[in-house]
């Protein structure tokens, strides 16, 4: 059985590729804020809340850095992160494919 610090080892360009993600996302979200300011804001707080999640994860990852373990360690660990930045990514591409 392989653990979450062996599966990295295998793979060592996943925290680069993570961290690049979460880099061209928040440029993007730089360039186009109304991707979320233009929501109300029942749906805008969700989101905020989903890209902080997901870029922060995207960011400790590219770092190498870990949350202590628990539960904070499975928010923030993969695979958790890579589905969260995963989805964040998904919405932010629908919500520029809505206002285009």
């Amino acid at each position: 059985m392989t653990t979450s610090n062996d599966s990295m080892s295998l793979r060592p360009w996943t925290p680069l590729l993570a961290m690049g993600v979460s880099a061209l996302l928040a440029i993007w979200l730089l360039w186009h804020p109304e991707l979320i300011s233009n929501l109300p804001m029942i749906l805008r707080l969700p989101l905020i809340a989903l890209g902080v999640w997901a870029l922060g994860s995207g960011f400790m990852q590219g770092m190498r850095l870990t949350a202590r373990p628990g539960w904070l360690r499975r928010l923030l660990g993969p695979p958790a992160s890579w589905y969260v930045l995963a989805l964040f990514t998904l919405v932010l591409l629908a919500r520029a494919w809505w206002l285009s």
